[in-house]
C-alpha cells in the first residue's frame, strides 16, 4: 500500500491509509537467539545497575559464563536504546537539526495533575525478537496517560502516543523529555509547539528527572514482561495494555497514599472541577 516514490510523504500516506508511521518504517532485523538472550539479561541488569556502562556490563555477564566483548555489548546496548546513566562532560548532542530546549524544572514544585508530563522509551524483550514501549506519565498522580508498542524506534509512534494523551486529557502547563533523537524531532516537538506547550529536556544520561518514568519501567518489567514470553507483537501489545490498566486502575502506590493513579488523577480538585 506505502509507495515510497510517491509525491506524498511516507508520514502523510501512513495517516491517509489508517495504518501506524512507525511500521512504514520497518525493514526485517534478524537477530540470532544468543544475542536475544542477552539482551535479555543486559535488560535486566540495566533496571538494577542503571549507572553501568558496556565495559561494566561486560565484566557482569563474563562472571555468568558469557563470552562477550565491550564492544559486542556497545551494540547491543545501542539496537536497545540504552545507555548508562550519569552526568559526563559534552552530554548529548542533538541528532543533527534537532533543537535542545532548556530544563525547567529545576526548583518547581509539581503539586496538581498535568502540571508535568514525561515520556520515554524501553526495551521489552519477546520469545522470539523484542519490541518498544513509550509511555507518557503524569508525573504527580503516575498515571500513564497513554502508550503504544513499536517494532522500531523511529519517532512516529511517540507522536502517535503524545496525540492521543492531549485528546484524552487536555494538556499539560510543561512537558519534559530526555533529549532522545524522537523527542527532540520537529515531528514530536511541533505537536507540543502547536499546543503552546512548555517543552523541558534533561540531559543525556541523567537520572533525576526521569525517576518516575523508570519505576514505571521497573514494575512493567518485574511484574509483566518478565513473567511472560510474548509470541508476538499483538500478543505483546494486548498483555501491556491489560497490565497497564491493571497498574492505572487497580494498583495500590504507596507514594499516593495507597491510593491508585486513576483516583489520584481523577479525583483531584484539578481534574474534578474541570470534568
Amino acid at each position: 500500500m506505502i509507495d515510497r516514490d510517491h509525491d506524498l510523504s511516507l508520514v502523510r500516506q501512513a495517516k491517509v491509509l489508517n495504518i501506524s508511521r512507525s511500521s512504514v518504517y520497518y525493514s526485517p532485523r534478524p537477530v540470532s537467539p544468543e544475542d536475544l538472550a542477552i539482551m535479555r539479561r543486559i535488560d535486566e541488569l540495566h533496571l538494577e545497575y542503571p549507572f553501568a556502562g558496556s565495559r561494566m556490563l561486560r565484566d557482569f555477564l563474563n562472571r555468568v559464563g558469557v563470552p562477550i566483548g565491550r564492544r559486542h555489548v556497545a551494540t547491543l546496548m545501542k539496537r536497545m536504546g540504552i545507555e548508562a546513566i550519569y552526568r559526563k562532560p559534552n552530554t548529548s548532542k542533538p541528532a543533527p537539526g534537532h533543537k535542545i530546549y532548556p530544563y525547567l524544572l529545576r526548583g518547581v514544585t509539581v503539586e496538581k495533575p498535568n502540571q508535568v508530563w514525561a515520556t520515554d522509551i524501553t526495551y521489552i524483550p519477546m520469545a522470539r525478537g523484542f519490541v518498544y514501549l513509550v509511555a507518557i506519565v503524569d508525573w504527580f498522580t503516575r498515571r500513564v496517560l497513554s502508550h503504544r508498542v513499536s517494532i522500531t524506534m523511529e519517532a512516529g509512534f511517540c507522536v502517535e502516543a503524545l496525540e492521543e494523551a492531549l485528546a484524552k486529557h487536555g494538556k499539560p502547563e510543561i512537558f519534559n523529555t530526555d533529549q532522545g533523537s524522537q523527542f527532540t524531532s520537529e515531528e514530536f516537538t511541533h505537536v507540543l509547539i502547536d499546543h503552546k506547550i512548555a517543552i523541558s529536556m534533561d540531559g543525556k544520561g541523567a537520572w533525576r528527572d526521569n525517576v518516575f518514568v523508570e519505576r514505571l519501567w521497573k514494575s512493567v518489567k518485574y511484574e509483566e514482561v518478565y513473567l511472560r514470553a510474548y509470541d508476538s507483537v499483538g500478543d505483546a501489545r494486548a498483555s501491556l495494555g491489560r497490565y497497564l490498566h491493571f497498574y492505572n486502575s487497580l494498583r495500590p502506590h504507596s507514594s499516593l497514599d495507597r491510593r491508585t493513579p486513576d483516583e489520584a488523577y481523577f479525583n483531584h480538585p484539578a481534574i474534578a472541577m474541570a470534568a
